[in-house]
């Protein structure tokens, strides 16, 4: 059963974008290194060859990975214009010491300068999800309950 993530439009374009690289120049250029590195010789002490393998193993999973992402996507274009947090708003938390913590509520592959993400399939991330400026949300972790404040929402 596939899960539908929920991506903005650049994530999505981005790795649409790595996909169309990766599964075309990017597999012609693995094949040329390890097309090279078997001219070199003796397969079982050839470093450049192992090297080149290696690198198409991680490429192919990256490739895996971004395919079972895209499989069943939802786009979203826009976050909630009510102050409310959704996937894709941007959330400030204090966690109790008076320091405000800004977070991504998003999918991972999600990017922005200077904000970690926060998975709305998270503890915390799903109990955001929902609640606006002053609201407090609890979670659990490691079996006690932690009480967050929801102090700005973009």
């Amino acid at each position: 059963m596939s899960e539908t993530r929920e991506l903005s439009r650049e994530a999505y374009e981005r790795l649409q974008a790595e996909l169309e690289e990766l599964t075309g120049e990017g597999r012609i250029e693995i094949a040329n290194k390890i097309e090279a590195a078997r001219a070199l010789g003796d397969l079982s002490e050839n470093g450049d060859y192992h090297a080149a393998k290696d690198q198409q193993g991680k490429m192919e999973a990256r490739i895996r990975q971004i395919q079972g992402i895209l499989l069943d996507v939802t786009v979203v274009e826009k976050v909630s214009s009510d102050g409310t947090v959704v996937v894709g708003s941007v959330v400030g938390i204090d966690f109790g010491d008076g320091d405000v913590e800004r977070y991504l509520v998003g999918h991972i592959e999600e990017r922005m300068e200077g904000v970690d993400v926060l998975s709305p399939e998270s503890p915390l991330g799903e109990q955001l999800l929902g609640k606006q400026v002053g609201d407090s949300a609890s979670y659990e972790v490691n079996g006690n309950t932690l009480t967050v404040k929801v102090v700005s929402v973009e």
